[in-house]
């Protein structure tokens, strides 16, 4: 079997290609997309862009950790991310410092204005591992690493190495490259792309490698618009909804798949816009649901309705079902089939609701009429 050859082993490296022809496209639906979002954002009402944010900075902490296999806990995250924004809040919830910890490096990536430095990456390691018991956990926190890597998987005896990092006696050099281009270039979604993929290639501490990636990767999008405001939406929820292709994109680009220009990262590339498309595409679709329930209500603000019909057109509204029945109502509701059918009946006769074409009889089922 051929040894195989890791992309920094090329004498051409770190001078990656890429097929930008072939990417333009993609390019060009992103930015677009991305324009959609932040033109939505101006419009939204503060209070209801506020949570969408907060939201998505807690998937974004919560994904990539769990991408990696550490789960937090949501609502330490949650807790964390208030008391860090808005401080005058009166919480009393009990937050963890695993989850503040990592509130705090991912705000600091998306809100610096700082180029990136070698003292950032190592506080920011130091971090994310701070709260791990060092007898058990057997790496250097805060440190580059001072052993050879190598991401291996599969039954003892018959491990596949899917990647080897460079040497620890490379990583002073390697990281004085990857600092410079990073803080000379404009913040761009091909840069975000390149960031990522060059961090986890260089692979410079023992465990975090991709956390911190990611991180680097939310300092460069938060860059793209000037107002260095907290993105609204979550790379690491979709990276984290499918792993394998994540992986295979690397395994594509870093020399576990050989390639004919070893240096050729268009695969990579087309896999981390078609992700980031994918995010801003799942936020369009939250603000737009957050603005279309904000005029539904305030169409109907004045039809009085009881607590059982609001939380049904709520769930109507928010795509939580499609569509009610009698029997569906009564159930979520908790109430009789009679007072059901009765509520279902008023919003009808106020045009909220209207009956499924085709569905009759005992199974009517009913959905919004606007």
């Amino acid at each position: 079997m051929n040894k195989k050859i890791w992309i920094w082993q090329n004498i051409e490296y770190p001078n990656f290609t890429y097929d930008y022809d072939t990417l333009l496209p993609l390019l060009e639906k992103v930015s677009k997309k991305m324009g959609e979002l932040n033109i939505l954002s101006k419009i939204i009402e503060s209070d209801r862009l506020q949570k969408i944010t907060f939201d998505s900075l807690e998937e974004e902490i919560v994904s990539s950790s769990a991408i990696e296999g550490d789960f937090l806990d949501r609502e330490s995250v949650k807790s964390s991310i208030v008391n860090r924004l808005t401080p005058n809040n009166d919480s009393n919830t009990y937050i963890d410092k695993k989850s503040s910890n990592y509130v705090d490096i991912l705000l600091d990536a998306n809100l610096t204005s700082m180029d990136l430095t070698v003292e950032k990456l190592l506080q920011w390691h130091y971090k994310l591992f701070e709260t791990y018991n060092a007898r058990l956990f057997k790496i250097d926190i805060g440190k580059f690493r001072s052993n050879r890597v190598q991401v291996v998987s599969g039954v003892i005896g018959k491990e596949k190495v899917f990647y080897e990092a460079p040497p620890p006696e490379k990583l002073e050099l390697e990281m004085e490259q990857f600092i410079n281009w990073f803080n000379t270039q404009e913040p761009t979604l091909l840069k975000a792309a390149i960031a990522h993929l060059w961090f986890v290639i260089i692979h410079p501490f023992d465990d975090g490698n991709g956390r911190i990636a990611r991180a680097i990767t939310e300092m460069v999008l938060s860059q793209i618009y000037e107002d260095r405001s907290l993105k609204l939406y979550s790379v690491s929820k979709i990276i984290n909804s499918n792993k394998k292709a994540y992986y295979e994109a690397l395994e594509a680009t870093t020399g576990y798949i050989k390639q004919d220009n070893p240096l050729d990262i268009t695969i990579w590339c087309n896999y981390f816009l078609t992700t980031i498309e994918s995010a801003v595409k799942e936020s369009i679709g939250t603000i737009d649901g957050v603005i279309k329930k904000a005029n539904f209500w305030d169409r109907f603000k004045n039809y009085q309705l009881n607590s059982r019909e609001i939380m049904i057109v709520n769930m109507l509204l928010d795509g939580q079902t499609n569509h009610i029945s009698t029997k569906k109502y009564a159930k979520i509701t908790k109430t009789s089939p009679a007072t059901a059918s009765r509520d279902i009946k008023k919003l009808l006769d106020f045009k909220i609701l209207k009956r499924v074409e085709g569905s009759k009889g005992r199974n009517t089922k009913y959905e919004l009429a606007i």
